[in-house]
């Protein structure tokens, strides 16, 4: 069996991993595992335009953990270079994919042709790749073909976010995907596998522990509160998918118990409105007390005050709505979307407020914001930036360091290797360091090309 890392190494975005294996009747299966765009710098983004390192038409399996775009994103992109084996993933990601993937081919599509450059991928690519998907359920072994098993368990990192444990030539691989900051309003803890002889981690905050679930809640309320006093604005970048549901339920609770002032919340993204209404098809993939609130007929996405802001007219309207307000938009790293609009009117006046909730990659404008830049460049023009910037990291839906160390901690069988991925040099480092010091472990980074022989 052979492994090669073209992507999710030393970076946290671009995920793709190749599985190759051999059946007892020595037939060879390859197999691929996520498939997903590189995002943060515009040298980043370039690379997603380069030919894939191996060829789409030789690959028979493709796994998906999850429909955030650095996992899926460049899936169209493999069916287009002639890719057409088996999609899996489960449900929630099928239908979050679809939007994803479709919001995603118009915007790559313009931006290729601003480059003058081919698009990377067409509507028709994407409705081809779609139609290629065979949809699984958590929990439960199954065969892929010949002596290769595989099952899919929640991750907890979004709505239908995979593990993947793979057997294959007497031996067991465990992909974690993007592992779950639990607790969460919504979603379930990732699923704890106690077997593996390699396992891939991710490890995006391997080098720093969050705020606690109480804690985080309580910066909310206080910069909300803060917010109102001042007569100001709170901007909140935020991926339309997990992000926004999971800041939404926890603005339900704020609003039903009394906990804020009344105060008017745009969540102003169209596809964030698209996506909650997917999690709405998905209770039973919330966690129990989350299902039971739902019985109890509470409606997290829907509260007074809460304003739903689709079409380009209302988005523009809320400038019309006088402070204090509340505007949760996309994109999550200030790399596009309606946020840049709200940032550049906003970002400029003392009274307001930009909250970060979400990983910023390098190179991003979030980044940059988080780091402490006080002029900034959006839509060609400098904007002065005098708004407070506030970061909650209790709202990643990353796993920290703990709670990945405690998941590599429940394993019981002696593991072979470990490989920390799908973070920055630092973390991945912190990670890798901290696993083989107290756990006796072989934990290495790899770099993007590597392969290793299972």
């Amino acid at each position: 069996m052979k492994l090669t890392f073209w992507g999710g190494a030393e970076e946290v975005t671009g995920v793709k991993y190749l599985l190759e294996v051999k059946t007892k009747t020595e037939k060879l299966v390859k197999i691929l595992v996520d498939c997903g765009m590189l995002q943060g710098s515009r040298e980043a983004t370039d690379k997603n335009y380069e030919p894939f390192p191996f060829d789409a038409k030789e690959i028979d399996y493709l796994f998906v953990t999850h429909a955030h775009i650095d996992h899926v994103g460049l899936t169209p992109k493999l069916y287009r270079a002639g890719f057409r084996g088996e999609v899996l993933m489960t449900p929630p990601t099928k239908d979050l994919a679809s939007l994803t993937l479709y919001d995603s081919q118009k915007l790559t599509e313009k931006e290729a042709w601003g480059k003058g450059l081919e698009p990377m991928f067409t509507e028709e690519d994407v409705r081809g790749l779609l139609g290629l998907i065979k949809t699984v359920k958590y929990g439960r072994k199954h065969k892929l073909t010949g002596d290769i098993y595989y099952k899919f368990n929640d991750a907890g990192h979004m709505l239908g976010s995979s593990i993947i444990e793979m057997w294959a030539e007497g031996k067991k691989i465990v992909f974690s995907g993007d592992l779950g900051n639990s607790p969460t309003p919504l979603l379930n803890p990732p699923t704890k596998i106690e077997q593996a002889d390699y396992i891939l981690i991710e490890s995006a905050y391997g080098d720093r522990n969050h705020e606690n679930r109480e804690k985080r809640k309580e910066i909310f309320e206080n910069l909300i509160e803060e917010t109102y006093s001042q007569k100001g604005v709170l901007m909140i970048p935020s991926f339309a998918i997990e992000r926004t549901q999971e800041l939404l339920s926890e603005l339900n609770e704020l609003v039903e118990n009394c906990r804020i002032p009344k105060v008017p919340i745009f969540i102003d993204s169209p596809l964030a409105v698209k996506a909650t209404e997917i999690y709405r098809r998905y209770p039973e993939y919330f966690n129990k007390q989350a299902q039971k609130q739902i019985k109890d007929g509470d409606d997290f996405f829907r509260f007074p005050g809460l304003v739903y802001t689709e079409k380009s007219e209302e988005s523009k309207s809320i400038e019309n709505i006088s402070a204090p307000k509340i505007i949760i938009a996309g994109s999550g790293m200030s790399v596009g979307g309606r946020i840049m609009y709200h940032e550049k009117m906003y970002l400029p006046d003392i009274k307001n407020t930009l909250l970060i909730s979400n990983y910023q990659v390098k190179g991003t404008l979030g980044r940059r914001l988080l780091e402490g830049e006080k002029n900034i460049r959006i839509f060609d023009e400098n904007v002065d930036v005098n708004a407070k910037i506030a970061s909650i990291q209790g709202y990643s839906s990353h796993a920290d360091q703990k709670a990945l160390y405690e998941w590599v901690k429940n394993f019981t069988k002696p593991i072979k290797h470990i490989w920390t991925v799908q973070g920055e040099d630092g973390p991945a480092n912190a990670l890798a360091i901290l696993i083989k010091d107290h756990l006796g472990i072989p934990t290495s980074v790899p770099k993007i090309g590597d392969v290793v022989e299972l």
